[in-house]
């Protein structure tokens, strides 16, 4: 794993988790735009299916504050990286 990528915070680690970087064995998509702008996320286990279909995330940051979620979508030129699609209660 390359080192800017071992510096990376992965969605869904705790604020005071002492490494909450990725994990070796494990597979990410780069969230990129949005609230999530930046973060990781552990896709290790997911379907062809859910890969393709992208992700609706819990977050408290977004639009619509607590209780909000956030969707991305995978990019047809580059499905490593998942553009913010917008926010939803």
């Amino acid at each position: 794993m390359d080192e800017l990528l071992r510096r990376r915070r992965v969605y869904g680690a705790d604020h005071d988790d002492p490494d909450p970087g990725p994990r070796p064995g494990h597979v990410y998509r780069e969230l990129v735009a949005g609230p999530l702008d930046g973060l990781l996320l552990d896709v290790t286990g997911w379907s062809d299916q859910q890969l393709r279909e992208g992700a609706v995330l819990p977050t408290e940051i977004g639009a619509h504050g607590p209780g909000g979620h956030t969707l991305y979508a995978p990019r047809p030129a580059a499905p490593g990286h998942w553009d913010w699609a917008g926010d939803i209660p």
